[in-house]
């Protein structure tokens, strides 16, 4: 039952309230993820497709999950209105399973997950990357709950630099690190705390 509450809650969002992150990609996978050579990218708890339609755009070949059939419906329009081609695809990422190193970049855009999830989601990825592949993720860092702005108010869907450095069983992580984030969303304004990590799987 809290399978369907979660993916409900999530419909019941993205319903109500249009574009729930703006249509910019993050800015960090901006930063990190523009020169890349065109391969096969995964996007995990995509949304509405921001981070996978301009990735796609990039020339990459994009598979994208999200648990919101409602967001994932919305993420095709988006993209078509784009157009890019993106495959999008509604999943809870507790219950998917991956084709084993079949993806040369994995992207985590703020999926908050609490543990045991969390571990569970993240040794997947590590699954899922082939030879030579990065992840790359994105979260809202503990810090940012009394410091920052935004993000989840709860503890335990808040990440640290000691929580994740064991979460990718077979990977290097070779960044690990809180970083700022300025919101101004015409509401409110200031600074944000969230993580990064890039980690890769050596040839």
């Amino acid at each position: 039952m809290a399978h369907m509450n979660q993916r409900e809650l999530w419909n019941d969002r993205y319903r109500q309230k249009g574009s729930v992150w703006g249509a910019e990609p993050n800015q960090f996978v901006v930063a990190y993820l523009s020169d890349l050579e065109p391969s096969r990218v995964l996007d995990l708890g995509t949304g509405q497709g921001r981070n996978a339609i301009w990735l796609a755009g990039q020339g990459h070949q994009v598979t994208a999950l999200d648990i919101s059939d409602v967001a994932i419906a919305q993420a095709k329009e988006i993209a078509a209105d784009a157009g890019v081609e993106v495959e999008f695809i509604a999943a809870d990422l507790k219950r998917w399973q991956p084709e084993p190193e079949s993806y040369d970049l994995v992207l985590l855009s703020y999926i908050q997950a609490v543990e045991p999830a969390r571990k569970l989601i993240h040794s997947k990825v590590a699954t899922a990357l082939a030879p030579g592949g990065m992840v790359f993720m994105i979260a809202h860092h503990i810090d940012n709950l009394e410091h920052g702005i935004g993000g989840p108010s709860l503890p335990d869907r808040l990440y640290d630099e000691r929580m994740i450095a064991g979460d990718f069983p077979g990977l290097e992580i070779i960044e690990n690190k809180a970083v700022i984030r300025h919101v101004d969303d015409g509401g409110s304004s200031g600074d944000a705390i969230d993580l990064l990590v890039r980690a890769v799987k050596r040839a």
